[in-house]
Parts: C-alpha cells; sequence; structure tokens
C-alpha cells in the first residue's frame, strides 16, 4: 500500500529474501544428508540456520516497528472521539502484534542453539526447552491461524 511505513516495507522485503535463501540451503543441506548429492552439509546446514534466525530478527523488528506505530495510533484514539469499533481493531492487532513477537522470539532462541557451537547459546539448551520453545511457536501460530495470523502494516 501507498500509506506503509517504509522501515516495515524494507523490513519485509528483507525478510522475504532471507527466507527465499533459506529454502533452497535447507534443501542443499538436507540432499547432502540423504547421499543425493555429494556435498558437506554442515556448511549448508549453518547457512540455513543463519538466514532462518535473520529472518526471524527482521520479523521481530517490523512487528516492534508496527506495534510502536498501532501503539501511537491508540494514544491519537484516546485524544479523539473515534469509534468503539476502530480502536477494537487498533488493539486486535496489537495483540496480533506481540504474539508474533513471542514466536519469533522462541523459534529464534531454538534456530540459535542450533548454529554451531560457540556463537551465543547455540547447542546449550536441553531437549525439553528446544521442545517447549517449538511448542510455544506452534500454539501461537494455532492460536493465529483462524484470525489471519499477523496483521499487516499500519
Amino acid at each position: 500500500p501507498q500509506d506503509e511505513d517504509v522501515l516495515v516495507r524494507g523490513l519485509s522485503v528483507l525478510c522475504n529474501l532471507a527466507n527465499q535463501l533459506y529454502y533452497p540451503c535447507e534443501h542443499v543441506a538436507w540432499a547432502a544428508d540423504a547421499g543425493i548429492i555429494r556435498a558437506g552439509s554442515q556448511k549448508w546446514w549453518t547457512l540455513s540456520m543463519a538466514l532462518w534466525a535473520s529472518s526471524l530478527l527482521l520479523g521481530i523488528l517490523r512487528s516492534l516497528r508496527i506495534l510502536f506505530q498501532l501503539r501511537r495510533k491508540l494514544r491519537q484514539h484516546k485524544c479523539s472521539t473515534s469509534s468503539p469499533p476502530s480502536r477494537r481493531e487498533v488493539k486486535a492487532r496489537v495483540k496480533a502484534q506481540v504474539l508474533s513477537i513471542l514466536a519469533d522470539l522462541a523459534d529464534l532462541s531454538n534456530a540459535i542453539h542450533w548454529l554451531p557451537p560457540g556463537f551465543l547459546w547455540a547447542g546449550r539448551f536441553p531437549p525439553w526447552l528446544v521442545g517447549l520453545l517449538g511448542t510455544i511457536s506452534s500454539l501461537i501460530g494455532i492460536y493465529q491461524a483462524p484470525r489471519g495470523g499477523n496483521s499487516e502494516a499500519v
């Protein structure tokens, strides 16, 4: 849309780019592990995890930007006599962005865990924590699915 924030749009494009690069890297890593192609899979897994983590981080930044814009709208609505449905709609979009941030943070924690040891907390999570973070992210995704997921930009 023409009224979309330039920063939100830029973050969306970069996030999309990271996702588009992630998928082929993950497929090459899988194919190398399966013996379909002769290549070292570890570098491809590392690259795909780094791209996934980048995508998640960009998504978090995008959601934070949208969240701040929505909060500004809510403050403006307090000063004006706007209709209650639009205020309710903005609050629903705030909730969607907060949930999106929480899901992305859970996935980002796991993505970093799966990077090579030595990077932040890579490889240090016990299996139960990896499972818990994945479950949290999945449950948020299931909750958001019938609602249209992550609300669009302001």
